[in-house]
């Protein structure tokens, strides 16, 4: 279990960045700072990897936690039809 802290970006929609400290971005390269925008809290929760999360599975951002400091999450990509 990961204590998690959720920040949404204000220039990308539906972006948002996981980490494990509140308002701890040391592990955040500051190219992707730069493009995400200032980081706005959304939430925080307990992480565990057999909890459901909305669009992501838990096991990757526990993984990526614990490998880079973060868990960028990304809009779906749409599906356009051909």
């Amino acid at each position: 279990m990961m204590k998690c802290f959720v920040y949404k970006s204000i220039k990308k929609t539906d972006s948002y960045i996981y980490i494990t400290k509140k308002d701890n971005f040391e592990a955040l390269p500051e190219q992707l700072l730069l493009i995400f925008g200032k980081p706005e809290f959304a939430l925080e929760f307990e992480l565990t990897e057999d909890r459901k999360l909305a669009s992501v599975d838990a096991k990757q951002v526990l993984e990526s936690l614990h490998e880079q400091g973060y868990y960028l999450q990304m809009p779906p990509k749409n599906n356009l039809p051909i």
